[in-house]
């Protein structure tokens, strides 16, 4: 559940926005992102947003369609245009966006009347995003959802990704305050060290996990970019290293990681499997161009990365 758009590439690599030439054009939006990475490891998966009414909108559900995300949940408003997303592409580590959604965007405009409740409630794993909190009525939304999870069947995983975009927030102290009314009703946290240090004010993975841990969920993700991962349940702390690759374009790293860890989940298996699992689609997506074109099957990384257990 939350944001969506259309993201735009350049084709030249280590160029200022303002020299490309060329862009390629792609799925994007975080939430988006995480339901294509699931689907392509084999989970039944479905996105909650809006695009507009316009082309990008009707690309955007073609596009879902495409990756096996079902878009029965996807509203279209009458008159906002459907996200574009410029980047720029300065290997390893410098991906600059720019975000096109004034006066706001299809998906922000979510409202707690347009959520079916039951599919909420009958999922066996939500997933929510900081982004969707920095708005009206999407914040209001995204609580009502997370808090139709109390009534979720046993077992089931609610996971919120902390997904700070500083530029949605007029501060981050109200950032987040979100972010901790958000976690109340969420089993899983996870974020880089600069996302947990608005939720809980510290940037250090073991002391911010066990701050999220307070908070009420049972399991704390801390990514640390080239450093791996470090999770935190009421057992103890699991260290992950990352997997090394030679990094083409970071900006879906994330999102395959996410896509993972719900499949890892859904799968049962340890948190150390889970995580390293991951690490491997995360890193597998960093050595591409693309994002949503790139999420792996769990043959990819069974091919590409064979020490990584499938």
């Amino acid at each position: 559940m939350g944001r969506v758009g259309v993201d735009l590439y350049p084709q030249q690599i280590d160029v200022p926005l303002e020299h490309v030439t060329t862009f390629t054009r792609s799925l994007g939006g975080s939430a988006t992102n995480v339901a294509v990475a699931a689907a392509r490891l084999g989970v039944r998966a479905a996105v909650i947003t809006k695009v507009g009414a316009e082309q990008f909108g009707v690309y955007v559900r073609e596009a879902l369609e495409h990756f096996g995300v079902d878009s029965r949940y996807v509203g279209v408003h009458p008159t906002l245009r459907t996200p574009i997303v410029f980047c720029e592409i300065h290997p390893p580590d410098d991906f600059p966006i720019l975000f096109y959604r004034e006066p706001t965007a299809p998906d922000m405009t979510l409202a707690v009347d347009e959520l079916d409740f039951d599919a909420i409630r009958a999922a066996r794993v939500l997933w929510t995003t900081g982004t969707g909190l920095s708005a009206q009525p999407s914040r209001d939304a995204t609580l009502a959802a997370l808090g139709a999870r109390a009534d979720a069947p046993a077992g089931a995983i609610t996971i919120h990704d902390l997904d700070h975009r500083p530029v949605f927030w007029e501060d981050d102290a109200t950032a987040g305050r979100w972010a901790r009314e958000a976690l109340a009703h969420a089993t899983v946290a996870v974020g880089n060290q600069q996302e947990v240090a608005v939720a809980v004010g510290s940037d250090d993975p073991r002391e911010a996990s066990a701050a999220l841990l307070e908070l009420g969920v049972a399991v704390a993700i801390v990514k640390r970019g080239p450093a791996g991962v470090l999770a935190r349940t009421a057992d103890g702390v699991v260290e992950v290293d990352a997997v090394p690759c030679e990094v083409v374009n970071g900006l879906g790293a994330g999102d395959a990681f996410g896509g993972a860890l719900v499949h890892a989940l859904l799968e049962g298996w340890s948190l150390e499997h889970a995580i390293r699992f991951a690490n491997a689609a995360g890193s597998f997506v960093a050595a591409r161009f693309a994002c949503a074109d790139a999420m792996p099957t769990v043959d990819d990384l069974a091919d590409h990365l064979p020490a990584v257990p499938a």
